[in-house]
């Protein structure tokens, strides 16, 4: 293995791993608050997601030597942010994310349950995820028209940022909430005290409570979003890049470790889209067989930024929660045009996908259950009757 090391690969993992950590901790922060996580409690969640997927990342990057990134579930968190707090408050969320840790196990194990994900229209499942990730995309404009010396730096961090590099967008638009929190934000005076003890990490274990609401609502749309939008492209982008893994025993090996990091108030482990693409490409290493490393070093890296989780959220909260939202949204912003356009392409499942988009985006809730299950079953409703009953021309 060492002979394969190179400083090109080195250095490419660190990229992936801030890339990763920078663009999209704020809406995993954001998804678990949403479902009633304390701030301790959502330290404790990152942490566990971002330790337990740069081992994830170590152990299959090592097992396969394949560039094989693991990342937690953005659009996993996107979801829980839309989502109420359920009914016994974070326990119940944490036994969904227990139950869909296992589902995400068993879809690699068990070979009908993966075929039966992948079942699901692409368009559907895009629809769902596009309503999903909409609400949190309008926060940036809200933010704006909350405080413009406030929302505004950030929006145009971000502009400027993107236009330098697609890559830079989000780690700008960060910085400047950082700047926009430090200078026009009132700041406690015991804050250095606060985020000193925050620098100790704090493991929180949440004992589970399962309920029937929360499994349909939480665990099974937590489980096919991230099927759908992490996993399998996960996979597909290896493939792209020459390499052919054996996608169930990825799948089952991110699912142990969203399991084990679940009782620790995290949501999900999967493998990675965007980074992965980072990891398997040229810039990585011209030699295929040694881009591995760069999934290695991101894992390593991922760790260590873990061990900070504390105090990252520490620093967050003493900002507005709409500047945290906005962050939260511009990051999000690439995945919902990506993910409305392939919903409504095609144009025999556009009214089906345009009825799971706008069921899922209502934000209803019925018998407990949130509107990503609905709208993935109205969706199917439709398309199902529109391919049985012939449409009448006149």
């Amino acid at each position: 293995m060492l002979k394969d090391f190179s400083l090109q690969a080195f250095f490419m993992g660190w990229l992936v791993a801030f890339v990763g950590f920078a663009s999209s901790f704020a809406v995993i922060l954001q998804g678990l608050n949403a479902v009633g996580a304390t701030q301790q409690q959502a330290a404790s969640g990152l942490m566990a997601l971002s330790i337990s997927m740069g081992i994830c990342g170590i152990i299959l990057s090592v097992w396969t030597k394949m560039p094989v990134s693991a990342a937690w579930s953005t659009p996993g968190a996107a979801l829980l942010a839309t989502a109420a707090v359920p009914e016994g408050g974070f326990a119940t969320a944490v036994g969904a994310f227990l139950i869909a840790g296992v589902l995400l196990a068993f879809a690699g194990i068990w070979k009908p349950l993966g075929r039966a994900v992948q079942a699901i229209p692409a368009p559907l499942a895009n629809a769902m995820l596009a309503g999903i990730l909409i609400g949190l995309c309008f926060a940036p404009f809200k933010a704006v028209a909350f405080d413009p010396l406030l929302g505004l730096p950030i929006l145009i961090a971000w502009l400027i940022g993107g236009r330098i590099h697609r890559f830079l967008a989000v780690p700008a638009a960060l910085a400047a909430f950082f700047v926009v929190l430090l200078f026009a934000v009132d700041l406690p005076d015991n804050m250095r005290s606060e985020l000193g003890e925050a620098l100790v990490p704090a493991w929180i274990f949440i004992w589970p409570n399962f309920k029937l609401s929360a499994l349909i609502g939480i665990a099974i749309p937590l489980f096919i979003v991230t099927m759908a939008s992490q996993n399998i492209p996960g996979a597909a982008v290896l493939s792209v890049h020459g390499y052919k893994p054996q996608p169930g025993p990825l799948f089952a090996v991110s699912g142990v470790f969203s399991f084990l990091s679940a009782p620790f108030g995290g949501h999900a482990v999967n493998l990675a889209a965007i980074t992965a693409a980072m990891c398997a490409s040229e810039d990585a290493h011209p030699d295929p067989a040694r881009r591995y490393w760069s999934a290695i070093t991101a894992g390593a890296v991922y760790i260590f930024f873990g061990l900070l989780a504390g105090v990252a959220t520490s620093f967050i909260s003493l900002a507005p929660g709409i500047l945290i939202e906005a962050v939260a949204g511009l990051a999000l912003i690439g995945a919902f045009s990506a993910s409305a356009l392939a919903a409504f392409q095609q144009g025999e499942t556009r009214q089906a996908a345009a009825v799971t988009f706008l069921t899922t985006a209502s934000g209803i809730s019925l018998l407990g259950i949130s509107g990503a299950f609905w709208g993935l079953l109205a969706g199917i409703a439709v398309l199902a009757l529109q391919r049985r009953t012939p449409a009448v021309k006149g």
